[in-house]
């Protein structure tokens, strides 16, 4: 029986893992990337923003302004080509968006959202996993507050006097 053992042992060749993860390995396609056409709508806070992508260079075009002229910051220019380099097709596509609401940093997070969301209608089965793992799927929910009869604000009230 320990012949027998010592036999698995020696044959063994396949390699032990040394550590573990629980991240699953990114899936292995043998197609190509698709580039077509697609669209998404984006909301955060009060601002949304209608995206339109097309088949192209990377030019962008927000209300008929470009990318560094309606978003000065770089920050916010960061924050609204970030899905493009997690999927890894940056400058293949041509942004048109609408903007309209709300304040700076609400548009770029909805024209980000709107990105996404464009992306992941172009094809599901390549970019959904990896813009859902980055968190660019998801709605930020957080709107401002109501105010509330009998306060001055939503939540503040008039200082209160015992006597």
């Amino acid at each position: 029986m320990s012949d027998f053992t010592a036999d698995l042992l020696e044959d063994d060749s396949e390699e032990i893992p040394t550590s573990y993860t629980s991240s699953s390995p990114a899936a292995a396609t043998n197609r190509s990337a698709i580039t077509a056409p697609g669209g998404g709508t984006g909301r955060r806070k009060e601002a949304i923003a209608r995206v339109r992508l097309i088949p192209g260079n990377g030019k962008w075009t927000l209300n008929g302004r470009t990318l560094e002229q309606y978003f000065p910051n770089k920050v916010h220019q960061q924050a609204v080509s970030e899905p493009f380099r997690t999927v890894g097709v940056e400058g293949n596509y041509d942004v048109i968006a609408l903007i309209n609401g709300g304040g700076v940093s609400g548009q770029a997070g909805a024209l980000r959202l709107g990105v996404s969301r464009a992306l992941n209608e172009i094809d599901v089965e390549a970019h959904r996993p990896l813009l859902k793992k980055a968190g660019f799927l998801t709605r930020d929910a957080r709107i401002i507050e109501s105010k509330k009869y009998g306060l001055k604000k939503a939540r503040k009230r008039s200082q209160y006097s015992k006597r």
